[in-house]
């Protein structure tokens, strides 16, 4: 009788991947890292500090931090023009005036370290003055983060990313909104645009629920409950 020769036992599915969501302790412990690490020779510490705190700050991919012109930077109106995204669109990104002031004083620095660059290349250059790549970039943060000591311990199959501070803004986003007791159904949509998502569903992956947010989702559901049955 000849043997099956397909395996007796069907492969193991391989984890799905989980965003790690960075506290704001964390967040800081890299910043801080910033001037205490090595970095890669193309990449310096003021445009590794403006491209964390933009991510973080307004939820961008790196690809679009990567892709960013000088032009596109209307620190003036406080207003990002973010071109041919993930989904072949283009968006208006408003940041708020802290994030503003961080990108003010990089560009400021930009025209002083990079005369010759001008509003018509890329908002961030490495210390060559060309447009900074993703692999620089990459390099760099991973020497951050383990320079600041930050490192999953639930087990997932990646260490934390830069992609995650994407997750992590969406997901402060959302606990603030708990907490400040908005609707937070409603502003979903204006947060799944103002990421670049091409269908509210696609923000979905994002919300990641962390022990914070559970609490405040938690709290405000406890409060609607609570509403209603005065109501009765």
């Amino acid at each position: 009788m000849q043997n099956n020769p397909l395996p007796t036992q069907l492969p193991k599915r391989l984890p799905t991947l989980i965003p790690y969501i960075y506290s704001r302790a964390e967040i800081r412990r890299l910043l801080n890292a910033i001037r205490l690490v090595q970095l890669p020779n193309r990449m310096e510490p003021p445009t590794l500090r403006a491209i964390l705190l933009l991510m973080y700050g307004a939820g961008l991919r790196r690809s679009e931090v990567l892709n960013l012109l000088a032009a596109d930077a209307d620190l003036e109106n406080s207003l990002l023009t973010i071109r041919d995204t993930k989904f072949f669109k283009c968006r208006w990104v408003p940041i708020g005036q802290d994030l503003t002031t961080v990108l003010s004083d990089y560009a400021s620095w930009r025209s002083v370290r990079f005369p010759a660059a001008g509003v018509d290349g890329h908002f961030f250059l490495d210390c060559n003055g060309e447009p900074l790549s993703w692999w620089p970039l990459h390099h760099a943060f991973d020497r951050l983060r383990q320079h600041a000591g930050v490192q999953r311990s639930d087990g997932g199959r990646y260490q934390p990313r830069m992609h995650d501070l994407r997750h992590t803004f969406a997901v402060h986003r959302l606990t603030d909104w708990y907490r400040k007791g908005l609707d937070v159904q409603r502003l979903v949509y204006h947060l799944s645009v103002y990421l670049g998502h091409s269908q509210p569903a696609n923000t979905q992956a994002y919300l990641t629920m962390t022990p914070e947010l559970l609490q405040q989702a938690s709290t405000c559901f406890e409060r609607y409950a609570c509403g209603e049955d005065n109501h009765a």
